[in-house]
């Protein structure tokens, strides 16, 4: 790491390397000349969008390592409005970048990116930190700005986490902080909060995020715990016999708090169930066909297994899948057959394999 000493009027001095260690600076540009005396530099506005950002908690499962993250929607989702409330803004620049072959499909990239965060009087904090990701498609640049992005945001504005998740680790569990710290560290949210909903009253929905308590679906429990507890949903969805069945399941996961995309996977299986009967309508008098339950399950199953090799290889949005899936069979994973779900499932798990050779 290298520390530079910021400040406006002194030049910075050389900056003090320690081998092996990533390489992230920061430095200083002062407002050009004619600004406003009175607008506020960078700095100040800094310190106001640190006071105004809501925490961004560890929402997000990483099922095949088995630990909860924080992704980087979450991090600009809740450093947007405090930005725009304080005419702060971040421009970036990738300054260096490097790809080299990763086993047979993969791709491993690392770049250096520049941001300079600008407040309203044209002052300027330059940050550059490296960005690192390896990705069996063609996304690994994506995802090493993405992570150079993501903790950028934490470690300039600080952005709290709530009292389930101390540090920023890839760790299993986290430390749980004393029911005086949590009780405090609630109070001091519901007083940050109380601003930021004011501004959200205009339309925009509250995040999940914004709340000081957590909900059904955030149980102060491990993550392991939790899915032990909490109702399989998606079994459920698949196991549905009728239209009927399947939106009790989606009411109830909705009722216990689901994440939105969570949401969307159950819907994505009743899409599944829906095209595959109607398939089995529109087939022709005397061939024999599947009963419609089985096809359902037999559909809703690969659209499962596709997604879970897509996770072993290391893809984990779902709307990368979903393009890799429509890009070789120029329709959605809901509307593809058992074949091609399974073909594409297989060629997933090579990719796995060969990465981890």
């Amino acid at each position: 790491m290298t520390v530079t000493q910021l400040h406006p009027n002194q030049p910075a001095p050389a900056p003090v390397a320690v081998e092996g260690a990533p390489s992230i600076r920061t430095a200083y540009e002062p407002a050009p000349p004619g600004s406003p005396a009175d607008a506020p530099r960078v700095f100040q506005v800094i310190h106001g969008v640190m006071q105004d950002v809501m925490p961004v908690s560890k929402d997000k499962q990483n099922t095949q390592q088995n630990y909860s993250f924080r992704g980087v929607d979450d991090a600009m989702s809740a450093m947007a409005g405090p930005m725009r409330n304080h005419g702060c803004f971040i421009a970036p620049e990738v300054v260096e970048h490097r790809q080299r072959p990763r086993g047979e499909k993969g791709t491993h990239t690392v770049l250096k990116m520049l941001y300079r965060i600008y407040g309203p009087a044209g002052d300027c904090l330059l940050v550059t930190l490296p960005g690192e990701a390896m990705d069996s498609g063609d996304k690994s640049t994506n995802k090493a700005m993405s992570a150079a992005l993501k903790y950028m945001l934490f470690w300039v504005f600080m952005i709290p986490v709530d009292s389930r998740s101390i540090d920023d680790s890839d760790q299993d569990t986290a430390p749980s902080a004393a029911p005086q710290q949590r009780q405090q560290g609630g109070q001091r949210q519901q007083q940050r909060r109380g601003g930021q909903q004011q501004r959200q009253q205009g339309g925009q929905q509250p995040r999940r995020s914004n709340r000081a308590e957590a909900g059904p679906w955030e149980q102060q429990a491990p993550a392991q715990q939790q899915r032990q507890q909490r109702p399989d949903y998606l079994a459920q969805a698949r196991k549905a016999q009728n239209p009927e069945a399947f939106a009790k399941v989606r009411a109830a996961a909705v009722a216990a708090g689901a994440p939105p995309e969570f949401v969307a996977q159950l819907d994505q299986v009743d899409a599944a169930k829906r095209q595959a009967a109607q398939k089995s309508q529109q087939a022709p008098a005397g061939h024999q066909q599947p009963r419609p339950q089985q096809v359902n399950e037999e559909q809703a199953a690969a659209v499962g297994e596709l997604f879970d090799a897509a996770r072993s290889a290391g893809v984990t949005d779902r709307a990368e899948v979903e393009q890799l899936f429509s890009s070789k069979y120029g329709r959605t994973s809901a509307e593809g057959t058992v074949e091609q779900l399974r073909e594409m499932r297989d060629d997933l798990l090579d990719a796995a394999k060969a990465a981890s050779a």
